[in-house]
């Protein structure tokens, strides 16, 4: 963990920013729960926890500053409220998801699909794209399997 939060001082650095103590709080609550697609409410609920001085309005500054320089992703899920998801180190394009539409679970593909559909877009609209972002929403595998047991027992 000590190496990718020396990652992102390094691009808030070059950037002309620094990591304070409140944004480095807020990098390690992302850190610590990277798979969890975390609400800037959930940010600081659990920022407030290491560092209890810290207020709403700077989480959400921080959040909006990481999401500026591309450390992190904001998403949504269609369910009105915004996420934030780390950025893959080194990835080119943010990474899939699968939402689940019985359980709200949300999981994440990390190999990118759509490099041909990229270039098609790219050659026949003649756009430079530089990210995409692409959610399915449906039934995950747990509620497809519980709903299948639950067949087999009536």
């Amino acid at each position: 963990m000590e190496s990718r939060i020396d990652r992102i001082k390094k691009q808030l650095h070059n950037a002309n920013y620094k990591l304070t103590p409140q944004r480095e709080a807020t990098v390690r609550v992302l850190l610590e729960h990277e798979e969890a697609h975390l609400s800037a409410e959930d940010v600081y609920l659990l920022v407030k926890e290491k560092a209890p001085e810290i207020g709403l309005a700077t989480v959400y500054r921080t959040l909006e500053l990481l999401t500026e320089l591309k450390v992190v992703d904001k998403i949504n899920f269609g369910d009105g409220v915004s996420r934030f998801d780390l950025r893959q180190e080194g990835a080119a394009h943010f990474h899939h998801h699968l939402v689940c539409i019985e359980c709200g679970a949300v999981d994440e593909i990390q190999e990118d699909l759509l490099g041909d559909v990229e270039q098609i877009v790219e050659d026949r609209w003649n756009f430079k794209i530089k990210d995409h972002r692409l959610t399915f929403h449906g039934i995950c595998w747990r509620c497809s399997d519980e709903g299948q047991e639950e067949a087999e027992r009536t």
